[in-house]
């Protein structure tokens, strides 16, 4: 069940949203910058392509509903869980990292097979829809360090990758603000309480869901039409586990 801090909090973001989208619609003008994909080129560096049968990537970029139900939308995505990377354990929990006190940031963990999706894809798709990368400690409505955008590599490769990709984006020039992505290597994932998982999916006319977390999909689907998948793959089929 839901505590009440946390229902407080996403009502919040939910009517601070409405709000900013009842003032663009007023002035005539575009106020969610985070919903606006953004084409972007393919890592120049990638992972090698080994022979294991799946991997792990954990990508946080502001609330984990919405990056959870971009990556559960991905072909070659077996599973995608919602949850807490950069502290300890004993904090790894909402009612604690919504303090901003913890070093967690809401992060989702993604398993998939590296002979269907690359890591370099899953970066282009986390920069380009998943979130803004040029926010620093907030995504949109949600303000804070829980809401940082971060890559936190399970590989000396992965990290390899993540950061040439970041000094290829920022060369481009292709945001109007530099990358405020950072690079957390050897922390230790903590999967989110049940209530977190396939919130988007679950709750598709949530207000928080329809204005912050729709349109990502929506950019996923135009954007990367040949990674699109329909149907996303869900915790509750595939469970917690790798």
């Amino acid at each position: 069940m839901m505590q009440t801090s946390f229902r407080m909090h996403r009502l919040f973001t939910a009517l601070a949203g409405t709000t900013l989208m009842l003032a663009g619609l007023a002035l005539g003008t575009a106020t969610a910058d985070a919903q606006e994909g953004i084409a972007i080129p393919a890592p120049a560096v990638d992972e090698t392509a080994g022979s294991a049968p799946k991997e792990t990537a954990i990508f946080a970029g502001g609330c984990f509903w919405g990056v959870q139900g971009v990556f559960q939308r991905v072909e070659g995505v077996t599973n995608a869980v919602s949850g807490y990377a950069g502290g300890a354990r004993e904090t790894a929990r909402y009612e604690e990292i919504g303090f901003g006190k913890t070093g967690h940031a809401e992060s989702v963990r993604i398993t998939f097979d590296p002979k269907k999706i690359s890591y370099g894809k899953l970066l282009q798709i986390y920069f380009s829809v998943a979130h803004d990368p040029t926010q620093l400690n907030r995504q949109g409505p949600d303000v804070g360090t829980q809401y940082r955008s971060t890559i936190f590599p399970t590989s000396d490769e992965q990290a390899r990758v993540a950061k040439a990709y970041i000094d290829q984006l920022n060369k481009a020039k292709l945001y109007q603000a530099a990358i405020a992505t950072t690079i957390e290597p050897g922390k230790t994932f903590y999967p989110a309480e049940d209530y977190h998982q396939d919130f988007l999916t679950n709750n598709p006319t949530y207000p928080y869901i329809v204005y912050n977390d729709l349109p990502k999909i929506e950019n996923l689907k135009g954007l990367f039409p040949n990674d699109f998948r329909a149907d996303p793959v869900l915790v509750a089929e595939a469970g917690l586990g790798n």
